[in-house]
């Protein structure tokens, strides 16, 4: 397709094998509510455990223990715990992070020029999916907060039910500091999170597509194509977890009653870098791998069913 807009000049939004219009960052937007809302909300069990691995690290020790001491003390309901407002959260935070990058992708590639954008794509990227997860996480922090403290919290200290948890944040507002106490720690782990993850994902798809898949992209089959946008995001996840680690525990450490009021800087100052970046790390890595190719999956196979092609190319 002509990388030209109908007046002749070079336009980001016409370089793909539909234009960018509307109805295709709409279909964005879709594809990301459901890669991102399903894939976080079936890894619910595992997020339990490496929420508590963080806060507890006494009891909680490793995944597969931790996991058998969930379900022994609390049931088949206690690794569920969370699963409302991690659905709803990440279907919202999905939406935005996904349907926005393409948007912002393409704003900043009009901005910088066809020469720029060929020579800095990278820049492109982060500057994309940076601005993207800014407000994505706005949507996303009131039900991260009450998905954290649903899930740290000692067994019957606090409700379980995703309304009735609501519902509870709200009364101890001041407590929990809801609904958005944790936006800044939610930042500081999912924006360099979110750098990473499409920053690496689409230069490990530029990198199969360039050495290894050299033929034109379109002459591959939507299977090939699929496949490599899962091993694309299955690797780069490994890189999001560990960038954006020490983030996420503190996340998790500042649902635990005994920080109540103390600010973000004393809680990381107590626990220690080593121990932020470390305290369930092998745990996240697994969610996150696994996690980032099933979203990327997801989201491509999306968009081929709708007509718009895999994301990114040589």
């Amino acid at each position: 397709m002509s990388h030209l807009q109908p007046t002749g000049k070079w336009d980001a939004r016409y370089i793909g094998i539909v234009p960018h219009d509307s109805t295709y960052y709409a279909k964005c937007l879709m594809g990301g509510a459901l890669a991102c809302g399903l894939t976080h909300a079936a890894m619910t069990p595992l997020d339990v455990v490496k929420c508590n691995m963080q806060v507890n690290p006494a009891k909680y020790q490793r995944l597969w223990p931790g996991l058998a001491t969930v379900l022994h003390e609390e049931g088949s309901a206690g690794i569920w715990k969370g699963f409302g407002p991690t659905l709803v959260g990440y279907t919202l935070q999905g939406s935005f992070k996904y349907g926005l990058y393409e948007i912002f992708k393409d704003l900043y590639m009009n901005v910088a020029g066809e020469e720029a954008t060929k020579k800095y794509k990278p820049l492109i990227w982060i500057a994309g999916s940076a601005s993207a997860e800014l407000f994505a996480d706005i949507a996303l922090c009131p039900f991260e907060m009450t998905k954290v403290k649903i899930q740290t919290s000692p067994s019957g200290s606090f409700p379980i039910a995703f309304g009735a948890a609501l519902t509870e944040m709200r009364k101890r507002r001041i407590e929990t500091r809801y609904p958005f106490g944790s936006l800044g720690p939610l930042w500081t782990r999912q924006i360099p999170y979110t750098m990473a993850k499409f920053v690496f994902f689409e230069g490990i798809v530029q990198q199969f597509y360039t050495h290894i898949f050299t033929a034109p992209k379109e002459t591959y089959s939507e299977l090939t194509q699929l496949g490599i946008t899962f091993t694309s995001g299955y690797l780069a996840g490994i890189i999001c977890a560990v960038v954006s680690h020490p983030a996420d525990t503190l996340v998790s450490l500042m649902g635990k009653g005994e920080n109540k009021g103390k600010s973000v800087g004393t809680i990381a100052r107590e626990t220690g870098i080593v121990t932020l970046a470390t305290n369930g790390l092998g745990a996240r890595v697994i969610i996150i791998g696994t996690l980032t190719g099933f979203q990327w999956w997801i989201y491509d196979t999306c968009k081929t069913v709708m007509g718009l092609g895999t994301t990114g190319g040589k």
